[in-house]
Formats: structure tokens, C-alpha cells, sequence
């Protein structure tokens, strides 16, 4: 069994002990929903401070709410629109983060936009700029910005979403697969920027089929039912931003067994 073999086997398998992540300080973009916020609730679960990052008050408010109801640390909100975010507008963040926190032990880029699943010559321009600025630009301005708080870190994990047609590219799915193919590539270039330098590692991980709105968007037809929920797939995620992980870098995995 290669290496990569053995990490994926060990992720899937990961029974997370329940104070692991006392301490941690954790970054989840996208957390008012679907897999972010199922994630964030397991992180917090498990003794991590978690910010929890999006576009809705009302939904981060509402995963705030479970958290500490639940008797995890008390989170942090930043309501952000990656849509429009800049560099500077990260580097506020990053300001504030390192005012509050001092460091930062993990970083989930979990938000995503599907854009459209059409031909290539019928993509809208102005689709194709969004998708590019959620899932690449921001993603990298973000982690730019981030880098020095994750270096106060012993251990830090950065953890990118990609997706299977992000690993092969498929017909129709435009900027949505360009732009996960753009992700696995920051990816390495930063796991292999940090690695012998720094404590950070970083990590691709394809969340694969789940019952998550954007599946419902991508395939219409499907029952959902049929899906594991996000709540189903977070051990692979509390293994790859935990202490558990730390030998782990530059890999790209995946959050369940490919069927």
C-alpha cells in the first residue's frame, strides 16, 4: 500500500479523541452551511475555537448559536462576502484574527461557487469572474494573508476543497472544474513552499457526493436521500486540520470511499 493509500485509509477511518482539538484556533470559510458548518460543529465539539466564516450573518449566527449551546469554546463570526473580498480586505482580517488570536492552527477553504454546467461556448463571462473570484482569488488572497498567523503556529493545516473534476476534468462543469484543478495546484505550491520551513502543511480533500444544496444544484434529478449528510463525512476533516495529521502535505484525498 503506497503512502497515499495509507493516509486516505487512516482519514476514513479516523475516530477523532474528544479533546484533540482543545486549543486550536480553526478558520472555516463557508461555515453557515452545509459541510462548513457541519465541520465547524465537529471541530468545536472536539475543544477547537472555531471562525466561522461567510457570506450570511443569520446562518453564522445560527452555527454560533449551536456551538456554544452545544458547550463548545465560544466562536468567532466574520461575515464575508468572497464574492467581492480584496487583498486588503483579507489583510483587516488577518489583523484582526492576529489582535484576537495571536495565531491561527487551521485554515478550511471550504466555500465554493457551482457557476453553470454548460458548454464552454455558452459560459457567461460574468459566471465564469465570480466562480473565479470565490473558489481561486479569494482563496489565495485569503491564504496569503493568513500565512504569517499559521507560521505562529506549532501545527498548522490548510485545507483546500476540491472536487473529482477538479482531479480529471469532465464536460460541462466550466469554471467550477478549472478552478478546482487551479486549487489542487495552489495547493502543492504551498505545501511544498512551507514544507522544511515552516509548520504548515496543506491538503486537498474532495468531499466527494453529499447531500449538500450545491449537489442538489449540480445534479436536479438525484435523490438526496441517497447522499450521506455533511455531518456523515467530517472524520477525514477533524484528522487533516488536527495533531493527528502533522506528517501529512501535499496530498490530495478524499472525504469518503470512491465507489
Amino acid at each position: 500500500m503506497s503512502e497515499q493509500e495509507t493516509v486516505q485509509q487512516t482519514a476514513l477511518a479516523y475516530q477523532c479523541p474528544e479533546d484533540a482539538l482543545r486549543d486550536r484556533v480553526i478558520l472555516v470559510t463557508g461555515a453557515g452551511d452545509g459541510i462548513g458548518r457541519a465541520v465547524s460543529l465537529a471541530l468545536a465539539e472536539h475543544g477547537a475555537t472555531v471562525i466561522l466564516l461567510g457570506r450570511t450573518q443569520e446562518k453564522l449566527t445560527a452555527v454560533y448559536d449551536r456551538i456554544v449551546e452545544n458547550g463548545g469554546p465560544e466562536p468567532a463570526m466574520a461575515p464575508v462576502n468572497l464574492e467581492v473580498v480584496t487583498p486588503a480586505n483579507c489583510e483587516e482580517l488577518a489583523d484582526m484574527f492576529a489582535r484576537e488570536f495571536g495565531r491561527l492552527d487551521g485554515l478550511l477553504h471550504n466555500a465554493s461557487l457551482l457557476g453553470d454546467i454548460t458548454p464552454l461556448e455558452q459560459y457567461d463571462h460574468g459566471t465564469w469572474d465570480s466562480v473565479m473570484q470565490v473558489n481561486v482569488q479569494a482563496t489565495f488572497y485569503l491564504t496569503r494573508a493568513l500565512i504569517p498567523l499559521l507560521r505562529q503556529s506549532a501545527d498548522a493545516s490548510v485545507l483546500f476543497t476540491s472536487s473529482s473534476v477538479g482531479r480529471k476534468g469532465r464536460a460541462f462543469w466550466g469554471a467550477y472544474a478549472v478552478s478546482k484543478f487551479a486549487t489542487e495546484g495552489l495547493m502543492q505550491v504551498l505545501a511544498d513552499e512551507e514544507e522544511n520551513i515552516s509548520s504548515i502543511r496543506a491538503n486537498s480533500i474532495n468531499p466527494c457526493a453529499t447531500r449538500t444544496a450545491m449537489r442538489n444544484r449540480a445534479y436536479p434529478g438525484e435523490d438526496p436521500e441517497t447522499l450521506p449528510a455533511p455531518e456523515d463525512i467530517v472524520a477525514p476533516y477533524l484528522y487533516l486540520l488536527g495533531p493527528d495529521s502533522q506528517h501529512v502535505n501535499g496530498m490530495a484525498l478524499n472525504a469518503q470511499e470512491r465507489k
